[in-house]
């Protein structure tokens, strides 16, 4: 047994510093344009509709989705340092394509939809990372270093639109420098200011990153991706099979938190402009200061969670997380009897935008941009009546939509970091990168297919329907979740190596 030396620890700890930053950097190349791609799509190419903004807001999710399995794949058999850096280079090759899709002269709109599906090609490097992490870090220190992790994605997803704020004082037209036809613009100065950070990145990984490996207990170990370390796994620590129901099922529950999540958010401008009879521009302030206090209080949940695991165990918070979350989508049921307003006046000028099932396919911060024409002086308010529900289901109030949002904003992260956790004690020594990469690629498809499911059902059949049926999916996964609670249990613990 190799006792793990002090120089190990502390080089050990530097490389995981290093991967927290890298899943900063992920998150931040996802949010720091998400609150301009429609006017920049817009401005470079006029054909572009909303339906499009939508499969440019989806390919980010699509791209992460098929890379995380190759980057997974490869991070299993060769020094993680190559799929890192080759997936942040992708990233910033792509920022630096988004920030030139104005420059040819037809089809610009697909080449901005290449660059987002190219950012999220190389946000695949959250497998590779989250894996990292999982085999540096003992049973004790798991999931503590899991809960950072997800704390710097959630920074990284709260501080990019701020960045992007900051860039819009340098305006829509800004600098333009001829010689290598870039416009350094408010659309395109966040892009690059991504690229910079990426390069950065790319340095902090060779000069710090480093192949490190303890087993449960914390001995140093030797890495498959590095022959640097002397001392080696010892066999009888490696005996044994995985649980795959074990992977399956939280490979289920990680989709259906991530789902309901992806709905929750999505759903967000849409109802409150239905029920509150808020205008387009309100809506999405107000849901910006709501999503802002939940990102905040979901990294206030990150570290709470660290102290609360020691004392009852991943398993029994991934439980409570999941009931919170019921608790937060049963609310938002409508039980009174008043009726929201409707929207009776038929709308004859075809420039004033209206809320339709495509547009519900997008993040509410992505419609921050859409706003009435400057000429226009009235929009009209309230739920539609072409949605046939709205003249017979009773209005959510803002107290309950309130309370909802705090409820779900806490149950979310709870559930996220125990996820991550479990699956990742569940693997044990076992190399973790396809693995990690399959988790984080059904993360990418119940956020594609949330704000898809909920814009059908929303639209059609009401908020009572999509509503229930999510409330039904949540218990779906509660019961899954006791059907195999007893198999959710450490590598080690599982083959009597250790003690849970």
């Amino acid at each position: 047994d190799a006792v793990e030396t002090q120089e190990h620890y502390k080089s050990r700890w530097r490389s995981i510093w290093i991967m927290y930053l890298t899943m900063f950097l992920s998150s931040v190349g996802f949010s720091i344009v998400i609150m301009s791609v429609w006017p920049y799509l817009q401005k470079i190419d006029p054909t572009a509709d909303a339906s499009f903004l939508g499969w440019i807001i989806a390919s980010y999710s699509i791209g992460q989705m098929v890379a995380s399995p190759l980057f997974g794949l490869w991070s299993n058999y060769r020094p993680r340092t190559e799929p890192l850096v080759v997936s942040t280079a992708i990233s910033v090759a792509a920022n630096c394509l988004y920030a030139y899709v104005h420059v040819p002269h037809s089809h610009n709109k697909y080449y901005m939809l290449t660059a987002r599906a190219l950012v999220g090609f190389g946000a695949g490097n959250v497998a590779v990372v989250r894996s990292y992490i999982a085999g540096a870090t003992s049973l004790t220190e798991r999931t503590s270093a899991m809960a950072n992790t997800s704390a710097c994605q959630a920074v990284g997803f709260i501080l990019g639109p701020v960045f992007q704020t900051c860039f819009t004082l340098i305006g829509e037209e800004g600098i333009t420098w001829k010689l290598v036809h870039l416009e350094l613009n408010m659309y395109t100065t966040p892009v690059l200011f991504g690229a910079l950070l990426g390069v950065i990145n790319i340095i902090l990984i060779f000069a710090i990153f480093r192949e490190h490996r303890v087993d449960d207990l914390g001995r140093q170990c030797k890495s498959i991706n590095s022959e640097g370390e002397e001392s080696a796994v010892p066999d009888q620590d490696t005996e044994g099979s995985i649980d795959h129901v074990a992977v399956v099922a939280l490979n289920f529950l990680f989709f259906v938190i991530l789902f309901v999540f992806a709905v929750f958010e999505t759903i967000a401008t849409p109802l409150t402009m239905d029920m509150y009879s808020w205008t387009r521009k309100e809506a999405v302030f107000y849901n910006g200061i709501i999503l802002s206090v939940v990102g905040i209080e979901s990294v206030i949940v990150f570290m709470v969670v660290k102290m609360l695991s020691k004392r009852t165990g991943e398993r029994a918070i991934l439980h409570g997380g999941l009931l919170i979350v019921l608790v937060g989508f049963f609310i938002l049921l409508p039980w009174g009897k008043k009726l929201p307003n409707i929207q009776w006046q038929e709308i004859k000028n075809n420039s004033i935008p209206r809320t339709t099932s495509t547009e519900m396919l997008m993040p509410f911060w992505s419609l921050q941009a859409m706003q009435l024409p400057s000429n226009e002086t009235a929009e009209p308010v309230g739920c539609p009546v072409t949605q046939s529900w709205c003249r017979n289901t009773p209005m959510i109030y803002l107290a309950q939509y309130l309370s909802s949002d705090v409820l779900i904003g806490l149950g979310y992260p709870v559930c996220n970091v125990m996820s991550y956790t479990l699956y990742s004690k569940i693997l044990g020594p076992k190399p973790q990168g396809v693995y990690m990469g399959w988790l984080t690629a059904s993360g990418s498809g119940a956020r594609i297919l949330g704000p898809v499911f909920v814009s059908q059902v929303y639209t059609h059949l009401g908020p009572r329907w999509a509503f229930s049926l999510i409330c039904g999916v949540v218990v779906l996964s509660l019961l899954v979740l006791e059907i195999v609670y007893k198999r959710l249990i450490a590598f080690s613990v599982r083959y009597g190596r250790m003690q849970e």
